[in-house]
């Protein structure tokens, strides 16, 4: 039974650097569904897209301000906005954004406090646990050029482009999802043309070391890796976020020229316990708007205190690698995104989704606040709208 429902889609109020808004075909497809779509005023500004765009192929689409956009019946926006603004939702209402439950448990208590449901978006996964909506091809290729364009400029004699130096030893930790599409980016510099202008003037390519759990725990087997890797890549998924992979003390032993490749991004956090750690200790949380840091750079010192900072190398870490490319990403995920609305608005709302039901309808409940880390007694599900 298909139901009306209004979807408001704020903007993300983050770093200057963050620019994703959803496209306006998404917000067509919206139309299309039957839903009512309210867009806060300058949204798609951030990629040179005016209102009048939107507006063009998704006529019943309205703009009004922030605070009614948060006043809808769901809420969409792709990073999960900040604790004032998620009290701007008013109870019952649905938030569908990148929530990351296992690694932010404080937000998943405040979401509760807050009388919301949610649907995680990274949570969103099929019957054989590989997620709906993802980008990790970009994660992989935007991070892994990132890093061989600063290992290119600090790569010692005879330089990163000479015919006579010896393959460039990449490390990767983890061999999971985001791994496979780390292996074709990283022998290939991240940059097919880089690649081929490289192989084809004899240079030396990349030899690639893949390590999972059964080797990283093995202290001697990883020193004697790190000691001649130049670049670390960090690809895990770890059932337990409060262990490094890599403790701060295996940096030691790594080249000065070292690049260390944060793709994972899993926060420090210090607020609730176990605490939770970064899979190479010492590097830095990065963003959109800083994502290379040098081995002095001040925001190793802001590092909280607890965490090992002693070895140093120039890190590349960023909360979003999808992003740097913004319209690429949202045109992937609004693809991936839109068959969520459907089956939510022809099922009549969060409410009726079935956890036996279809795919799709498994893949919802799955990600639901209301069901993490299980269901709860009763299986009660806050109703997306009255």
């Amino acid at each position: 039974m298909a139901y009306k429902v209004s979807i408001g889609l704020p903007r993300i109020h983050a770093e200057a650097g963050e620019r994703r808004d959803f496209l306006p075909e998404f917000v067509a497809g919206l139309g299309e569904l039957g839903a009512d779509a309210l867009l806060e005023h300058g949204y798609g500004s951030g990629m040179a897209l005016s209102e009048e765009e939107y507006r063009r192929v998704a006529p019943s689409a309205r703009f009004a301000s922030h605070e009614e956009v948060y006043q809808q019946d769901a809420v969409l926006v792709l990073r999960c906005p900040s604790d004032d603004h998620l009290r701007r939702l008013r109870p019952g209402a649905c938030l569908i954004a990148m929530l990351h439950y296992p690694t932010r448990p404080q937000r998943v208590a405040f979401l509760r406090s807050l009388g919301v449901e949610a649907i995680s978006l990274d949570g969103l996964r099929d019957e054989q646990g590989r997620r709906l909506v993802e980008n990790l091809r970009a994660v992989a290729w935007n991070g892994v050029e990132v890093a061989f364009q600063v290992l290119r400029t600090q790569y010692p004699l005879p330089g990163f482009e000479s015919p006579e130096r010896r393959p460039i030893q990449a490390t990767l930790l983890g061999a999971g999802a985001l791994g496979t599409h780390v292996v074709p980016a990283a022998t290939r510099y991240g940059d097919q043309a880089v690649w081929k202008r490289m192989a084809s003037a004899g240079i030396p390519g990349v030899q690639l070391t893949v390590v999972d759990y059964d080797v990283t725990r093995v202290r001697d087997a990883m020193l004697e890796i790190l000691a001649r890797t130049d670049l670390l890549i960090d690809a895990t998924q770890r059932p337990d976020a409060s262990q490094a992979v890599i403790p701060n003390e295996w940096i030691g032993p790594m080249p000065q020229h070292a690049v260390l490749l944060d793709l994972a991004a899993d926060p420090y956090n210090c607020s609730s316990e176990p605490r939770t750690v970064k899979a190479i200790e010492g590097v830095p949380h990065g963003n959109l708007d800083q994502y290379i840091f040098a081995p002095d750079d001040p925001a190793f010192d802001a590092i909280p205190a607890w965490i090992d900072t002693t070895h140093r190398r120039t890190s590349v870490s960023c909360y979003s690698w999808p992003g740097i490319h913004p319209r690429a990403c949202m045109q992937r995920y609004g693809r991936q995104i839109l068959p969520v609305f459907r089956t939510l608005i022809e099922s009549g709302g969060v409410r009726y989704i079935d956890p036996g039901g279809d795919d799709c309808h498994r893949a919802i409940a799955g990600a639901l606040l209301s069901r993490w880390p299980h269901p709860p007694d009763g299986d009660v599900v806050a109703k997306l709208s009255s």
